[in-house]
């Protein structure tokens, strides 16, 4: 008999956060394998929906779903922080510049609104709520933009990247620079300064990119040799 969608989806999501945690944690570390027959046993369900979030976990980078060998958690190169970084850094940038001629009144107090919800939970240091609000801060600005195609590529880029993200968010005091970057961005949309706010908005990806691999030890995964050369990049 089949489970009520609701159920399916409700323990699908608790087997994507007992991976993600584990990830995060080191309980898993790069290049171990993630078993199928474990989860199913601890969940007491079939393999279907394992896969089903092994798939969805490998679009966010954390997996990596090898044929007829199974899944393994995923390392990044210092390469891969460069690349996502930087790219991420012209494309939000240029989306803030168009933004800041599109965005209503409304709007703006309404990532006022998500940033106070933002401080108020890196107070309480809740980085898995602050990262899904954090989400939303640069989805309001990105849909402002009103360009369909670099919407498109900016969720693309980030979906395939968002253990990046999360672990810089994790790191310390990081969540309390993020809402103080935020607060200037905002106030650049307010003065209508396309200039400042693309500034901005990419020294806000640049720096969370540096910072994740020059102080995110355990963090992220890099070879000692990839390590010391991501401490030099140039983002």
């Amino acid at each position: 008999m089949k489970k009520p969608m609701e159920k399916h989806l409700t323990l699908r999501e608790k087997i994507l956060e007992t991976i993600r945690d584990a990830i995060m944690t080191g309980a898993l570390k790069p290049g171990e394998k993630v078993a199928e027959p474990d989860l199913a046993e601890r969940f007491g369900i079939s393999r279907t929906p394992i896969r089903e979030a092994f798939r969805q976990l490998e679009s966010e980078g954390y997996l990596t779903v090898i044929p007829r060998k199974g899944a393994v958690v995923s390392a990044f190169s210092a390469k891969d922080v460069e690349e996502f970084y930087a790219i991420k850094s012209i494309l939000e940038g240029y989306a803030a510049r168009r933004a800041c001629e599109k965005l209503s009144g409304k709007e703006i107090e309404r990532l006022n609104a998500i940033n106070d919800r933002l401080r108020h939970l890196a107070d309480e240091g809740d980085v898995k709520h602050f990262f899904r609000v954090h989400n939303d801060f640069h989805e309001l600005f990105l849909r402002a933009a009103d360009n369909d195609k670099l919407y498109d590529l900016v969720s693309n880029l980030v979906r395939k990247f968002q253990r990046l993200r999360y672990a810089s968010l994790s790191l310390p005091g990081r969540m309390r620079i993020s809402v103080e970057e935020h607060d200037k961005i905002i106030e650049a949309f307010r003065n209508r300064n396309g200039d400042q706010a693309e500034t901005l908005v990419r020294k806000n990806a640049e720096y969370g990119g540096k910072v994740l691999v020059q102080e995110g030890d355990g963090a992220l995964p890099l070879k000692p040799a990839e390590r010391a050369a991501a401490l030099h990049l140039d983002l």
